[in-house]
């Protein structure tokens, strides 16, 4: 992979609720931690409620011109080599900010599911929000490093 990118983007968490539990939040800080030293980020969390208000308050935090990720379990599944080549070809289209939204507990609603310029599975497998929250804080990280070369991905 091309190691000399040059563009620089901003990574936008929005998601639903906060994460409560210590153990959870303190590997959700290392993650965006080790994350930080290749991309900046900012996170939005938003209040639970049904969905249509879930959805609607996500959408009012989404920008016109992110590239919107939403994690979703119909999503695409990628290794993290493919997730890393993803980013890298983000990065490569000049994509200034990438929205990454993990819904509620019931989902999204129909109009956050079109806005999405891609849908990425985690897993086949269902995580609860805080456990999702980590895996994709580190398999971020580990697509940086893979595009960097650096031995962590191994």
């Amino acid at each position: 992979m091309n190691s000399v990118a040059k563009v620089f983007m901003k990574f936008r968490f929005v998601w639903i609720g906060k994460t409560k539990d210590k153990n959870w939040q303190a590997l959700q800080e290392e993650y965006l931690q080790r994350l930080s030293h290749f991309v900046k980020f900012e996170i939005t969390e938003l209040r639970d409620a049904d969905v249509e208000l879930e959805s609607k308050r996500i959408l009012e935090k989404v920008n016109h011109s992110n590239f919107v990720c939403l994690l979703d379990v119909k999503g695409r599944s990628v290794s993290s080599h493919d997730l890393a080549a993803k980013i890298e070809n983000w990065q490569n289209r000049a994509f200034k900010e990438i929205a990454f939204v993990i819904g509620g507990a019931e989902g999204v609603a129909s109009e956050v599911v079109e806005r999405a310029d891609f849908s990425l599975s985690l897993s086949l497998l269902t995580f609860t929000h805080e456990t999702a929250r980590v895996i994709l804080a580190e398999q971020l990280y580990r697509a940086f490093t893979i595009i960097k070369g650096f031995p962590y991905q191994k």
